[in-house]
């Protein structure tokens, strides 16, 4: 047991020097530092808090290198309308207004009508999805603005709604994009699963989740393959369009999304 004096002669017991192992930077670092030029400062700094004060220091340089720079100021910061009919459009918002967009959500014919620079149609039930679409007569209204140029990202559901032809299946749909999906590809939902890969225009490998995931089995020479998993398709573009058979929203990566931003709204490589 050591002693250190402080403040005319008295003394404080402290523990022997201990070593803690910082378990995500792999640091060692030494719970009582060099004395201060007060002594009797010393008591105050405890192990507990030299901890503290560490890992805070780590949390935000680890934040300051993750903080997307995509290049948006609020002058060119774009505004997205993601469908909000039904499946995960929240998610999409919260990561569409991380990276500084402005967002808004389409429930009915009247939304359609504001100004917009992109449209997001999010995973859920591409069934239910399409006869609300249907119901609510947006469907016509979003596949005309999709021809004429305006740009959107569809994941899972989103991705099946914008093919021109899905496997076995004759129903009405965007189909604005020329490609062949095969829906519940990988099964049902005891089938999804979770999985890193490369992503064509991003730097390092994507995680990507799918839920009752479809997969793209065909694309025309206007389409370009982004990613794919075991051999199929699970990203793509054409022009404007950029789809995905899995959920980046589900993930707290923004890189899909930023591309989304980046590449195909701002159109900026």
């Amino acid at each position: 047991m050591r002693t250190l004096s402080y403040c005319r002669g008295s003394t404080l017991c402290l523990p022997p020097r201990r070593v803690y192992h910082h378990k995500r930077r792999n640091i060692l670092m030494n719970t009582h530092p060099e004395p201060f030029t007060f002594p009797c400062f010393r008591p105050l700094f405890t192990p507990a808090l030299h901890f503290y004060l560490f890992t805070l220091t780590m949390i935000v340089t680890e934040h300051k290198q993750t903080s997307p720079d995509n290049g948006m100021t609020e002058n060119n910061a774009p505004r997205i309308a993601v469908l909000a009919l039904q499946g995960a459009f929240i998610e999409h918002e919260n990561m569409l207004r991380r990276l500084g967009a402005e967002v808004f959500e389409i429930r009915q014919l009247s939304d359609w009508d504001k100004a917009k620079d992109g449209l997001v149609i999010p995973g859920g039930e591409s069934t239910t999805m399409r006869k609300l679409l249907h119901d609510l007569r947006l469907l016509i209204p979003i596949r005309q603005a999709i021809t004429e140029g305006l740009p959107v990202f569809g994941t899972c559901a989103g991705l099946i709604l914008l093919s021109k032809e899905v496997e076995g299946e004759q129903s009405e749909r965007i189909a604005t994009m020329d490609a062949l999906v095969c829906r519940n590809a990988y099964g049902r939902q005891l089938g999804s699963f979770h999985i890193k890969a490369p992503f064509k225009g991003i730097v390092g490998e994507v995680p990507m989740t799918f839920i009752r995931a479809p997969y793209i089995k065909k694309v025309d020479d206007g389409v370009e393959v982004l990613a794919e998993v075991d051999g199929h398709i699970v990203a793509a573009r054409q022009d404007r369009q950029l789809v995905t058979a899995f959920h980046p929203e589900l993930n707290d990566d923004t890189r899909v999304h930023e591309y989304f931003l980046r590449s195909v709204v701002l159109q900026k490589l």
